[in-house]
């Protein structure tokens, strides 16, 4: 049982580290919660993705009635379900004009006190506390809450920074219209080169030196290969796991499939398909790679095909050769369609168009990503996206590049070709289609097909 003298010690520590040495905290775009609902908000990403600081945000933001806790404070080591009985009290002794008020209380890496789940709910729920709570991307995600906390959760998933993020992080005001257009464009340009090689991870954002740079993430893939995937899911076969990590990693941006990997590996050490998947599948529940899957109807469909891999971020890319940085931009737009809450397909129909999104109404645009267009490319990536739009009945699509910009009609369809870091500046992209005949569009293209 730990002692109300350790607890308030400890609550006010915290409180003196968050307000004196925290330093500068980049606000977090798109995090949001509902302010009137009884919901325990619960962030959850990889590592190192910023939860702790969106913690102590929230509590410069609800000061005078704010305790937080961070649960691998090694003083916090013998602490109990039955502790958090007297962390009010403490808390209320502590700051006494705070009775018959609204608390909040922040939990940092709450999974390591066993139900915490409990506790939770009933300070939500029968003391009007509101709770914000996060921990290790393993043990956080939505299918690992336990049954008692669904349908009182409210979950946001906190990804590393956004390229606007990133700017802030940089001291850059992400609102002055003249990054685009004026002197500071070409400022613009060169971080966001070094965002699309290094990606956005808070502390590695912050970072000048390169060797500083790929050290640190390289600690950060070494501590999520231990800690979110050996030792949760008590994994045994090393070179399964170092095979598919490294294929995975790099692999991104391209269609991969368990399949073509077990046949390719199943000669150089033992493992069975059903171990390959269930490791596959590990990767994806704690949030290290994403999957885009091909746009159909038809769950068989989707899942027959490949899919295609995408990185949490851009730094933990492995890079072969100089021409990845086509598939780096694509990693970088793939992100920011998921931060905008995006559902994210791609399209292969005997030609392919990289994305399919359907954002709100289950509009749909189609967006293709490329890092140029030149003489070789040109008549393949326009085709693609023009192929989409009509299967769709779209009359709209983009191109995002590294910096062409020119607007063009082709076969009906009106396509804007524009430079991704100006797309990463402007929130209200991407815009919203105007869908032409739909339903008789869906008809003719096996839309009604059943699944």
């Amino acid at each position: 049982m730990i002692t109300k003298h350790i607890l308030k010690e400890i609550i006010t520590t915290n409180e003196g580290f968050i307000l004196e040495h925290a330093g500068n905290i980049v606000g977090r775009e798109g995090v949001s919660f509902p302010d009137t609902l009884r919901k325990i908000v619960v962030f959850y990403g990889v590592r190192r993705s910023g939860k702790t600081f969106i913690l102590y945000d929230l509590f410069r933001k609800y000061l005078d009635v704010s305790l937080y806790l961070d649960f691998e404070d090694e003083r916090l080591i013998d602490f109990e379900l039955k502790d958090f009985r007297v962390l009010k009290d403490v808390f209320l002794e502590l700051k006494p004009h705070l009775v018959g008020k609204k608390l909040v209380f922040l939990l940092d890496e709450i999974q390591n006190v066993e139900g915490w789940e409990r506790f939770c709910r009933r300070a939500v729920e029968r003391e009007d506390i509101r709770v914000f709570v996060s921990g290790s991307s393993s043990k956080m995600m939505p299918a690992e809450i336990q049954t008692e906390l669904r349908g009182r959760a409210w979950g946001v998933e906190v990804l590393p920074f956004s390229f606007r993020e990133y700017l802030s992080a940089k001291h850059i005001d992400i609102n002055d219209k003249k990054l685009v257009y004026g002197p500071q464009k070409a400022i613009v340009k060169k971080y966001f080169a070094a965002y699309m090689k290094w990606g956005g991870f808070p502390e590695v954002s912050l970072l000048k030196s390169e060797f500083d740079m790929k050290k640190l993430l390289k600690e950060y893939l070494s501590s999520m290969y231990f800690r979110d995937l050996v030792e949760r899911y008590n994994i045994t076969n090393i070179p399964l796991l170092d095979s598919l990590t490294d294929r995975l990693f790099s692999s991104f941006s391209m269609k991969f499939t368990l399949t073509a990997f077990y046949k390719q590996y199943r000669g150089r050490f033992p493992f069975s398909k059903d171990l390959l998947f269930r490791y596959y599948k590990h990767f994806l529940q704690s949030m290290l790679i994403f999957e885009v899957r091909k746009f159909s109807e038809s769950t068989y469909k989707r899942m027959r095909n490949p899919a295609k891999i995408y990185p949490v971020d851009a730094g933990l890319c492995r890079r072969v050769t100089s021409l990845d940085q086509g598939r780096l931009l694509e990693n970088l737009v793939f992100l920011e369609l998921k931060r905008k809450e995006q559902d994210v397909f791609y399209f292969d129909e005997k030609i392919e168009c990289d994305f399919i999104a359907s954002g709100e109404d289950n509009k749909l645009f189609a967006l293709q990503v490329s890092f140029e267009l030149n003489e070789t490319n040109r008549e393949r990536e326009v085709n693609g996206l023009v192929k989409a739009c009509k299967w769709f009945a779209i009359n709209e699509g983009i191109i995002f590049t590294w910096d062409d910009e020119e607007d063009l009609r082709v076969e009906g369809i009106d396509i804007k070709v524009i430079p991704v870091w100006k797309w990463l500046l402007n929130p209200s992209l991407p815009p919203h289609y105007v869908r032409g005949s739909s339903t008789r569009g869906r008809e003719e293209r096996g839309w009604n097909e059943k699944k």
